[in-house]
């Protein structure tokens, strides 16, 4: 009987052993991973929300806070919430705000800024933080009368008689309002006006703690 015929019918052909052994190897070389894993990036550090105080130019405390918050607007991931520059507080803005490094990159540059304001011997932006009790006496609003009394001299700072020196005569608090009385008009002519219009020159005398004349 030859070969052929002694091979049972419908019985497949052996594949060939070169085939058989390359099966493995390209499954094991598509399986085998390319190269080196990048390594994850590292979680940034969680920053409370803080305040901080930033050096500034006498006399100009409010250009540098424009300028922070210029610049804030144009950056990116500043996490910069509110700015503070109180009327009272020369060469210091506040800033409130996260990650201490981002916000002592962002005060670098900005015009009349002499930098973030540290602990001594500490160049740690951490120990920059500024704890809120001793700022929280700007954050409450004052009266706009708050400081003036009858009987003292002003100059009128706003309106038709921005300039004329006044006399206060009375104080209306629950509206923030003075009536006071031009000192140079030929004609003694009440006027009211709001607190912030009007800047004190004079204080009644014994109103710093001294007994006035009778």
């Amino acid at each position: 009987m030859s070969e052929a015929e002694g091979k049972p019918e419908g019985a497949a052909p052996a594949a060939p052993e070169a085939e058989l052994a390359a099966i493995p190897k390209s499954l094991k070389r598509a399986q085998k991973p390319k190269g080196k894993a990048p390594a994850a990036p590292e979680p940034e550090p969680e920053f409370a929300t803080s305040i901080f105080a930033v050096k500034t130019s006498i006399g100009h405390e409010r250009t540098v806070a424009d300028g922070i918050a210029a610049k804030a607007r144009r950056e990116k991931n500043v996490e910069l919430y509110s700015i503070l520059a109180p009327a009272p507080m020369r060469g210091l803005v506040f800033i409130e705000g996260r990650n201490p490094d981002r916000l002592t990159d962002l005060v670098k540059g900005v015009k009349r800024a002499r930098g973030m304001v540290r602990a001594r011997g500490s160049e740690d932006p951490k120990d920059s933080v500024i704890p809120l009790k001793e700022i929280e006496h700007f954050l409450e609003p004052k009266p706009l009368v708050s400081g003036i009394v009858e009987g003292n001299i002003v100059e009128i700072t706003q309106g038709p008689f921005k300039g004329e020196k006044a006399r206060v005569i009375t104080i209306d608090e629950s509206k923030e309002e003075i009536t006071v009385e031009l000192i140079e008009a030929m004609i003694s002519i009440p006027i009211t006006v709001r607190g912030d219009a009007v800047r004190v020159l004079e204080k009644e005398e014994g109103e710093e703690g001294g007994e006035s004349s009778a």
